[in-house]
């Protein structure tokens, strides 16, 4: 069995409220991809979080001086898919967690690789599952994922939310973002369920 697949096993919680994960992986329009193909996940926000400044937009973040990192929050329900399987989806399809401070084509500290956890519980798992992963070797390079608290997530602007399934033809997006996908469906197929898309060009 694939070791991101065997690690950290956690069960749902039958009757557990709704949660909420924060993940930073690079452009949040992939991310939110993957995850809103994800059986049991609510709703997925793209935004901005580990920064210093308030309310910060798409162009100051870019800029890499506002010290957040595109990111998104996912809503999911716990007695369907655990906080555990959603890190090994994040390891294993949404991104590259040995790409420090870039991912793929876009390079700088806004496009880090972090866990930002709201609980005690969740930073506990989030460290464990990281240690586990990196004592393993599955990784060839270094595990730089960052797991830090979570102040404040600032929702995007909102041509952002949902930029995949609206714009399923952007370049971007068909040769750095579909493959996210498509690997989540080889991968978790018990876990992924097709999102209706409203496309436009």
């Amino acid at each position: 069995m694939n070791v991101l697949f065997a690690l950290l096993l956690a069960m749902p919680h039958a009757h557990a409220a709704p949660d909420t994960a924060v993940f930073a992986g690079g452009c949040f329009w992939g991310v939110e991809a993957v995850f809103e193909h994800v059986r049991g996940v609510l709703r997925v926000t793209s935004g901005y979080a580990g920064g210093s400044v308030k309310s910060p937009s798409y162009e100051e973040v870019s800029d890499g001086t506002t010290g957040h990192a595109e990111s998104v929050q996912v809503i999911y329900d716990p007695s369907q898919v655990s906080y555990g399987t959603l890190m090994r989806i994040f390891f294993s399809v949404a991104h590259d967690p040995t790409q420090l401070n870039r991912q793929g084509p876009d390079v700088g500290t806004q496009y880090r690789s972090a866990i930002f956890y709201d609980s005690d519980a969740q930073r506990r798992e989030a460290a464990a599952y990281v240690a586990q992963l990196s004592e393993s070797k599955y990784f060839k390079r270094p595990i730089v994922t960052q797991i830090a608290a979570l102040t404040t997530f600032y929702p995007a602007e909102d041509y952002h939310q949902d930029f995949a399934e609206k714009h399923p033809l952007h370049p971007y997006i068909v040769v750095n973002d579909r493959p996210k996908v498509v690997a989540l469906k080889k991968q978790f197929p018990e876990l992924y369920r097709e999102v209706e898309t409203t496309a436009s060009r």
